[in-house]
């Protein structure tokens, strides 16, 4: 499986930034970004089920958007109002059904999120 992500960069405070993520993957049953932080641990952002049920850190509810196309196996992060402690390496994560035993998670390269105050 294979996770390629794009769309970070540098940005002001207030601005806005679009993510996705391309997985070649089948049996897909959620896909996700997390933010990792210099120092800091990696932690959910978004996160989103093939049926579309989605879920969001505190930190970014009503600014953030997650959003599928399952068609395209592909999963977008709309950041809008960015703050500075928004800034990170964003990963994108997919868990996918296990043929013979439990899910296994999958990750991208990471992209770099820098919001400048």
């Amino acid at each position: 499986v294979q996770l390629q992500a794009s769309g970070g960069g540098l940005v002001q405070a207030g601005g806005s930034l679009r993510l996705s993520c391309a997985a070649s993957a089948s049996g897909i049953i959620s896909m996700g970004w997390y933010r990792q932080a210099p120092g800091q641990q990696r932690d959910l952002v978004a996160r989103i089920t093939s049926r579309g049920s989605s879920n969001y850190a505190d930190s970014v509810k009503g600014r953030f958007t997650i959003s599928r196309d399952n068609a395209k196996n592909t999963v977008y992060l709309q950041m809008n109002s960015l703050k500075p402690e928004d800034t990170g390496v964003y990963y994108c994560q997919c868990q996918v059904i296990g043929t013979y035993g439990p899910p296994s998670d999958y990750w991208g390269q990471g992209t770099q999120v820098t919001v400048s105050s």
